[in-house]
């Protein structure tokens, strides 16, 4: 068993004892979490901050705020075409920090990403440790590049925030943008400086597109 398929199996069997299972019909709760709900099919469930704590991510002790938790970093694999995501440091405007599932290793920091929990809005952020900054999804771009994820924002808003679900099923993630309530998708079609983009543009979270390994 190789190192990468060996961490994934260990957080496959131990996320089971670490995620918390979400009350979604409580209407106090519900209000902080976005209306699309949670993904269709068996087997998903919802990521609860501290639900993060994989491997020997040491995200608490790097930063705590009031309430909420830190956890990380973290690396994303696109289990679609087995690269990790990368944030696009020296990409020029208007595409700077660009997620792309493109790295075929993981060594440095663009690769890596922190995951906020804020408990008011029972939802993360993720934040590039390349950059710091937050990633957003450009919810008010057109055509191709509506939705796509980009590492830019100073602060967390609604623009900014994730609910994280976890197949017990599969032992994959999805992440649903609270901006527009879709799911994230690889876009492996993509061709040019896109290719291989992270985009909130699917309303189904079941196929490989939408599907992520989270990594220590």
């Amino acid at each position: 068993m190789t190192p990468n398929v060996r961490r994934r199996a260990v957080l496959a069997h131990s996320v089971g004892g670490l995620l918390a299972a979400s009350s979604l019909g409580a209407t106090a709760r519900a209000a902080g979490r976005n209306a699309a709900g949670p993904p269709a099919g068996a087997g998903w469930r919802r990521v609860e901050g501290p639900g993060l704590d994989i491997g020997t991510g040491t995200g608490s002790a790097a930063r705590t705020m009031a309430a909420d938790t830190v956890e990380g970093p973290y690396r994303l694999v696109s289990v679609r075409n087995g690269r990790y995501v990368s944030t696009e440091v020296s990409y020029a405007a208007p595409y700077t920090g660009l997620l792309r599932a493109r790295s075929q290793t993981a060594g440095g920091s663009w690769e890596k990403y922190w995951f906020d929990w804020d408990n008011a809005s029972e939802s993360y952020a993720l934040r590039s440790a390349a950059t710091d900054l937050y990633v957003a999804v450009e919810k008010s771009w057109t055509g191709a590049d509506n939705g796509l994820l980009r590492a830019r924002s100073a602060g967390a808003g609604g623009w900014e925030r994730f609910s994280v679900w976890f197949n017990d099923t599969t032992g994959h993630y999805v992440l649903q943008a609270h901006a527009n309530g879709l799911f994230v998708a690889m876009e492996n079609s993509y061709t040019g400086i896109r290719q291989y983009a992270l985009r909130a543009r699917s309303s189904d979270a079941n196929g490989t597109w939408e599907a992520f390994d989270i990594e220590d």
